[in-house]
C-alpha cells in the first residue's frame, strides 16, 4: 500500500509535528507533501527516509519568513500535488492540508487539529491581533477569509474519514463542515517525564509568549497574590509586555527560554502548573501531569478532556483575573487532596501506544469500507 502524508508546513517542531512523527513511525518511508519546508537540518532527523515534496509557495519571494502572507494562494498550491499514485492519503491539517485532491479509488483520512481557526469562529480575534479589524486592509482580509471558508467547506467533501484531536475539535468540525469525526487524542511522550513527589513552593506557567496563551492574565493575577510565587518559562513577541507586568513584584520570576532539562525539572518540582489558554487540545498540561504535577486550567477546549476537575487539577470558568485568583486559592485550600500517582495515571491515557492503536483502528475501518 502506497501512502502519502500531507502536512500544512514544516517550519517548527510543535504539537502537530509530534503527531506527524507518530504517523511516520507507523508508515515509515511514506512520502510527505507540504506547502513549505524550512526545518533546519538539526531538527529533521525524525523525518527519516521520507521524501519531502514542497509546493510552489516554497519558491516565492521571502517565503521563508513570510509564508503566511501567501494565505490566499494556499488552496491553489495544495491542490497542485499529484497524489494519483497513492492508495492511502493521510492529511495532518490545521489549515489547508485536507484540501488535496484524491480520486474515487483512493482513501483520504484527515487528522484534523482544527479547521482553520482564523477563518471561522476566531476570525474577529485574528483580525484584531493582526491589526486588520479596521480600514481598507480589513475589508480585503475579510473578503479573502470569506473566499477561504467557501473553499474550506468544499474541500471537506474530499475527505473519507475525519479524525479529531479532541471532542472540542469534533464539535468544530461538525459546525464548520457538518461532518462526523472520530476522536483520537494526540500522543504525549510520557516516557520523557517522571513523577516527583518533592514539590516546591511555586506555581509554573510555560508556553510561547503569544497573545492567546494568556500568560499576561496569569502574571496579572499573581500580582494580586504576593504570598504565592510564580515562575514563567518561555519567550515570544509578548516578552516585554510580560516583563513590564511583572516588574516590581518579587513573587514573579520571568525565566525566558529554558532547556528541555531545565523545563522538566521546573515542571516536576512545581506545586501546580497554571494554564490559561483556550486550546484545541493542549499537550503541555498533560506533560505536567506526567510529572505528577496538578494543573489549574481554564475550563474550556481541550483542558476539559485532559484535566479532571478536583482530581488532577482545578478548572476556572472565565479568562478573568478574579476567576484565576479564586482557583489558586481554592487549590491551596485542598492541595493535599491531589495524588501524584492518580495524576500520572491520567496522563498515561494519552500515551503514544494508545494513539497508534486508535489511529490504526480508524485506518482499518476506512480501508475496508
Amino acid at each position: 500500500m502506497k501512502v502519502a502524508i500531507i502536512h500544512d508546513w514544516l517550519v517548527v517542531n510543535g504539537g502537530a509535528e509530534k503527531v506527524l512523527d507518530e504517523i511516520l513511525d507507523m508508515y515509515p518511508g511514506a512520502d510527505i507533501f507540504t506547502l513549505v519546508d524550512y526545518l533546519p537540518d538539526s531538527k529533521r532527523d525524525w523525518l527519516g527516509s521520507s521524501k519531502v515534496n514542497t509546493s510552489v509557495i516554497q519558491k516565492l519571494p521571502f517565503a521563508k519568513s513570510k509564508y503566511r502572507t501567501y494565505l490566499p494562494l494556499f488552496p491553489y498550491a495544495i491542490e497542485q500535488f499529484d497524489l494519483s499514485a497513492y492508495d492511502l492519503v493521510i492529511s495532518s491539517s490545521y489549515a489547508v492540508a485536507k484540501g488535496v485532491i484524491t480520486g474515487p479509488d483512493q482513501k483520504h483520512i484527515c487528522y484534523c487539529h482544527s479547521p482553520a481557526r482564523y477563518s471561522w469562529d476566531l476570525q474577529g480575534q485574528y483580525l484584531k491581533e493582526s491589526g486588520l479589524d479596521k480600514g481598507v486592509k480589513s475589508i480585503l482580509a475579510r473578503y479573502f477569509l470569506h473566499k477561504f471558508r467557501l473553499w474550506d467547506v468544499r474541500s471537506s467533501f474530499g475527505v473519507d474519514t475525519f479524525i479529531a484531536n479532541s471532542k472540542f475539535i469534533s464539535k468544530r468540525i461538525n459546525k464548520c463542515y457538518r461532518r462526523s469525526s472520530t476522536v483520537v487524542h494526540p500522543p504525549v511522550d510520557i516516557s520523557r517525564f517522571t513523577v516527583c513527589e518533592d514539590k516546591e513552593e511555586y506555581f509554573l506557567a510555560a508556553s510561547r509568549l503569544v497573545p492567546y496563551k494568556r500568560i499576561d492574565l496569569i502574571v496579572s493575577a499573581f500580582t494580586n497574590l504576593p504570598e504565592h510565587k510564580l515562575k514563567v518559562i518561555g519567550d515570544g513577541p509578548e516578552m516585554e509586555k510580560i516583563k513590564a507586568l511583572a516588574k516590581g513584584y518579587d513573587n514573579i520570576e520571568i525565566l525566558g527560554f529554558q532547556s528541555d532539562t531545565s523545563m522538566l525539572e521546573h515542571m516536576q518540582k512545581a506545586k501546580a502548573f497554571v494554564f490559561a489558554a483556550e486550546e484545541d487540545f493542549g499537550i503541555i498540561p498533560l506533560e505536567a501531569q506526567a510529572c505528577g504535577t496538578p494543573v489549574i486550567a481554564f475550563g474550556k477546549g481541550g483542558a476539559l478532556e485532559t484535566v479532571i476537575d478536583g482530581k488532577t487539577g482545578i478548572h476556572f470558568s472565565e479568562q478573568k483575573e478574579d476567576c484565576l485568583i479564586d482557583a489558586v486559592l481554592d487549590f491551596e485550600s485542598r492541595s493535599g487532596n491531589f495524588d501524584t500517582a492518580e495524576i500520572r495515571s491520567n496522563a498515561e491515557r494519552f500515551s503514544s501506544k494508545n494513539f497508534r492503536n486508535s489511529f490504526n483502528e480508524v485506518v482499518e475501518q476506512t480501508m475496508s469500507a
